[in-house]
């Protein structure tokens, strides 16, 4: 509509005089005639309307999205500029004696030039009056003016419109009002009007408006002719600073609808100015919200792709630098010619698996020098190919070897805009529209720049959070052991759970060490506290529980040892443990506690389970507090199930109730080790509140036959070698392992010289275990371990260890309370 408050001036500048050609109008009949608001459409080569403003939809009727695609002549009553027909003015423009209908006269060849795709058929622009009438509407009096666009670009036609009624209709000299065309130097304030008309046009790059400026002064300013002399340039009346202008308007509608007044829709929309912009940014915040829900690379990757397509492109393409695939946390120095991307992405709306077989997703390939990509990844700006050119289609052809995609490609657009955060390039999104869909433009790269932008900054979330998760489950992993699952007389199976899925690491942990005479220590402990100084804190205490079991120190005195390493480490090193000892030949546990969860045997006599009454202790750190041993006699088959409190501690709940709980659930009959641990973690880890770590170890003690353990005693004298030798030599061939006699017998008889020669006790005891697998163990009264030396050719000994090393699957020594122990193993064949 007309701005009527603005009256006789704009923006506090005077109309032109009369002696400046310009008539002086009356304001009582009408405001201002030069200054009305303009509908503006754009029409492409095709006859296809590509750009339907507000303005045109209140003064027409269809909304943007009906309009954009449809051909022209179905929308537009303007006979002459877009068909070849004759003029249905019906006399009332040519025939008021100003001059033939420009629409008729000047423009009439334009429609053959529309479907020839305008060719340069016509230089000229024109103008005329139509009226529109539709069913239920009032007839609406158009002004339009029309601009051929041609020359370097896209070839189209620039449609301005104005409603006529809105200038005011109460006596018919208004009538007579009609469209022309003036240079802008034949009026005042050309300058003025030349820097205002970008204001009417779509949003575009700056070099595009700036070329369509310079084609509409060349053919003339749109202008409104009162007479053969007196004209008024038409332009935009934003009358005020168009944010103050939105306010006013918006405090005038809420002013009307407080009031009861109606408000027409179309009123409450935004200006011109703003219509293509508030479109891209609308966009650009619908993908902001669908991208980025989840911190997973993968589907961030897929949320980005099905977001572009086919909305903005019909093809998307993704790379990522092979750093960002595996997890790395940081890409190495700025990409070159040789720097590996990985297709992680590909979507599109061809018809299905066209191009699974030219670019399937998962290849990895670098960019050559030549190519748009490698451009657009080395500068970290996008890089706009307005047409891939059949020559250009074969360059980008080359690095795809045996696969032909220039069908794909040639005469489709293409935007190739780099992913990046935190100034490095992370990869590229690739995007392709059809050769029948609108090229990409300058407007288009500043969108998919901006959208690239956004991408990468969720992807590069998605990035951190996958290295910091690998790092942080690496750290759990490496702290955590990999128990075996049998030992002698024993088999285990262990759990661990996070406390949270934000933090994967803590400080809770579990254990086994093989220990001297066939037995195997069990631990369970948990560092106070969260997070990486947790887990820190406990990987020194599982090394140092690791480094004094191999001493066989006692539970009571491992636990003494472990609190006064503590207190020197730090005052915030807390913990709780239970320190296990399991003897499968006496069939005997030795338990130590310090402050932590009691552990519950299962019985396989009669499948009772209870918790064992082990005296609390203080927990590790505290000092001061004196550390007691239990026994407790186990039967073949029992099961002992030791945890942290995270599994039976809940907040708001009596740790009594988990604890009777942890009782059930470890009696409850399981086919494997396994499935009794995942029903000990359904029973208690369903209940809510859970926020701790959770560590879990169960063994079950099968403890080892009599029969199969055979013990004597030697002195240490040289001719006990021999004897050593046969007594081994009969054992192994009444337990029906003959196989492994002449092994075993040179292994002994190094063992038993080597203590003969070295220890200075006079008894050493020599023991043989089958279980799993033949164990061999001679026993002395002398501290000293032998060592493994690297014996010269002329050297009479020191080759012993290093037999006993190339023969056993395993050995080892260990100091005992007597003294020390030599161990080897055999695989049982």
């Amino acid at each position: 509509m007309v701005n009527e408050a603005v009256g006789s001036r704009r923006r506090g500048r005077s109309h032109p005089p009369m002696d400046s050609g310009v008539p002086s109008v009356p304001r009582q009949r009408y405001p201002v005639a030069g200054r009305i608001p303009l509908a503006v459409i754009v029409v492409d080569g095709d006859g296809l309307v590509s750009h339907w403003s507000t303005g045109a939809r209140r003064l027409f009727g269809p909304a943007r999205a009906e309009a954009v695609g449809r051909p022209a002549v179905e929308l537009l009553p303007i006979s002459g500029a877009l068909t070849g027909q004759e003029c249905d003015h019906d006399g009332e423009y040519g025939g008021d004696g100003i001059g033939p209908c420009p629409g008729c006269s000047a423009y009439s060849g334009l429609g053959q030039g529309l479907d020839a795709r305008l060719g340069g058929l016509t230089t000229y622009p024109t103008a005329g009056r139509a009226r529109v009438s539709e069913l239920g509407q009032d007839r609406v009096d158009v002004l339009w003016w029309a601009y051929p666009m041609v020359g370097p670009g896209e070839e189209r036609l620039l449609f301005l419109a104005a409603d006529a009624g809105r200038l005011g209709t109460d006596e018919g000299g208004v009538e007579r009002i009609a469209p022309g065309f003036a240079l802008h130097t034949e009026f005042p304030g050309a300058e003025e009007l030349a820097r205002r008309l970008p204001e009417i046009l779509p949003s575009m790059s700056v070099r595009e408006s700036t070329r369509i400026v310079s084609r509409i002064l060349d053919l003339g300013y749109p202008v409104l002719e009162f007479s053969h002399h007196d004209r008024v340039p038409v332009t935009p009346d934003w009358g005020v600073p168009r944010r103050a202008a939105r306010r006013a308007r918006q405090q005038v509608t809420e002013q009307a609808l407080a009031a009861g007044h109606p408000v027409e829709e179309a009123d409450l929309e935004q200006d011109l100015e703003y219509a293509a912009v508030r479109e891209r940014l609308e966009f650009l915040n619908e993908v902001s919200g669908r991208i980025g829900s989840s911190l997973d690379l993968a589907r961030t990757i897929r949320e980005i792709s099905s977001a572009i397509v086919p909305r903005f492109s019909d093809v998307a393409c993704t790379y990522l630098r092979e750093e960002v695939v595996a997890g790395e946390g940081f890409c190495d120095g700025d990409p070159d010619a040789t720097t590996m991307w990985h297709r992680v992405a590909f979507e599109h709306v061809d018809e299905p698996g066209r191009w699974d077989d030219v670019v399937p997703v998962g290849e990895s390939m670098p960019f050559p020098a030549h190519t748009p990509f490698f451009r657009c990844m080395v500068s970290g700006e996008p890089v706009l190919v307005p047409r891939i050119t059949e020559e250009m289609g074969n360059a980008m052809a080359e690095q795809f070897d045996k696969r032909d995609m220039r069908p794909l490609i040639n005469g489709r657009s293409m935007l190739v805009a780099p992913l990046k955060a935190r100034n490095v390039v992370l990869g590229c999104m690739i995007l392709l529209r059809h050769p029948e869909r609108p090229l990409f433009n300058d407007m288009d790269r500043v969108t998919g720049a901006e959208l690239a932008a956004r991408a990468g900054l969720v992807l590069d979330n998605a990035r951190m959070y996958t290295y910091q998760e690998n790092v942080a489950e690496t750290l759990q992993d490496s702290m955590l052991p990999q128990v075996a699952p049998r030992t002698a007389g024993c088999d285990t199976a262990t759990r661990y759970l996070p406390g949270t899925q934000l933090g994967r690491v803590g400080g809770d942990w579990f254990d086994s060490v093989k220990l001297p005479g066939s037995r195997t220590a069990l631990v369970v402990g948990d560092v106070m506290g969260h997070g990486l100084n947790s887990a820190a804190m406990m990987g020194q205490l599982r090394t140092a529980v690791q480094t004094m079991a191999a001493l066989d120190l006692p539970p009571a005195q491992l636990l003494r040892n472990l609190d006064d390493l503590a207190q020197r480490l730090g005052e915030h090193y807390l913990a709780t443990c239970v320190y296990a000892v399991y003897d499968p030949v006496r069939g005997e546990l030795e338990l130590a506690n310090a402050g932590h969860v009691p552990p519950v045997i299962v019985r396989a006599a009669d499948g009772r389970s209870e918790l064992l009454e082990l005296p609390s202790g203080a927990p590790i750190g505290v000092g001061g507090v004196p550390f007691r041993s239990v026994r407790v006699a186990v039967s073949p088959g029992d099961r002992l199930v030791m945890c942290t409190d995270g599994l039976v501690e809940v907040r708001g709940e009596d740790i009594g109730v988990g604890l009777a709980t942890l009782c059930e659930s470890a009696a409850h009959p399981a086919a494997s080790m396994d499935e009794a641990c995942d029903t000990i973690i359904r029973a208690l880890n369903t209940r809510g509140g859970r926020k701790d770590d959770v560590a879990l170890l169960m063994a079950r003690l099968n403890g080892i036959d009599p029969g199969s353990v055979a013990t004597w005693e030697l002195s240490l004298e040289p001719r006990e070698a021999a004897r050593a030798r046969r007594l081994v030599r009969g054992q192994l061939n009444a337990w029906g392992l003959g196989p492994l006699t002449g092994t075993a017998e040179l292994l002994v008889g190094e063992v038993v010289a080597n203590a003969v020669r070295h220890a200075f006790g006079r008894r050493a005891e020599l023991r043989l275990v089958r279980a799993d697998s033949l164990l061999c163990e001679v026993a002395d009264d002398d501290h000293t371990l032998p060592t493994l030396l690297d014996a010269r050719p002329d050297d009479e000994g020191g080759r012993g260890l290093r037999v006993l090393s190339a023969l056993s699957r395993e050995w080892g020594t260990s100091r005992t309370a007597g003294g020390k122990t030599v161990w080897f193993e055999l695989a049982l064949p």
